[in-house]
């Protein structure tokens, strides 16, 4: 198979991430230059409304909030699902707390390095939107810089939150965060000649 060319490039860690902003499910906006938390801001790319997977990550982020708010983690989870899809999703995946971003463009989904997909229309059941973008889980810190990626091609094998509220009790308790700085890793952006 030949070598093809793409204009997918990941994101390294310590450099700036690209601009986000999306309209919100119940109003207002989302925009990651006004965030401001304590700790990080957690960015959640989802697949859609068609999809099981994402439904059942996204109540386990739900049931997590609270988890990620008391160490200073602010949440959302975002898709290029419109804005009927992604009312579906807050009302029949019961997803009262958690912000849910929509309308997720197809350029800002690349800038971010995400994997895109044709959709597959389905003979029953809800039919993929035409492109969706594959999962990713992103901690940005406030002066919007990347701290953590994970960033897939499928739908399963995602990171869990819990594994996740277990590597910042980990860093808590060695001081990271409250006494000292804990730097991303990866960061190398090429080796030397």
């Amino acid at each position: 198979m030949s070598a093809q060319k793409t204009d997918l490039v990941p994101l390294m860690p310590r450099l700036q991430t690209p601009a986000l902003r999306v309209p919100l499910v119940g109003g207002g906006h989302y925009d990651l230059a006004a965030e401001q938390p304590k700790l990080f801001s957690m960015i959640v790319f989802y697949r859609g409304l068609h999809c099981g997977q994402c439904r059942a990550y996204l109540t386990e982020l739900e049931q997590s909030l609270p988890e990620f708010e008391s160490r200073g983690i602010s949440s959302l989870a975002i898709s290029v699902d419109g804005a009927e899809r992604a009312a579906r999703t807050r009302t029949e995946w019961g997803l009262e707390r958690l912000r849910l971003g929509y309308d997720l463009p197809l350029k800002v989904a690349r800038d971010w390095g995400l994997f895109l997909t044709e959709g597959r229309p389905r003979a029953q059941g809800l039919s993929e939107p035409p492109i969706c973008c594959e999962p990713a889980l992103f901690l940005v810190g406030p002066d919007k810089t990347l701290w953590f990626s994970a960033v897939q091609n499928m739908a399963f094998a995602r990171p869990r939150f819990s594994d996740v509220i277990e590597g910042f009790e980990f860093l808590f308790a060695r001081g990271y965060f409250t006494q000292k700085e804990c730097p991303a890793r990866g960061e190398i952006i090429r080796l030397a000649d």
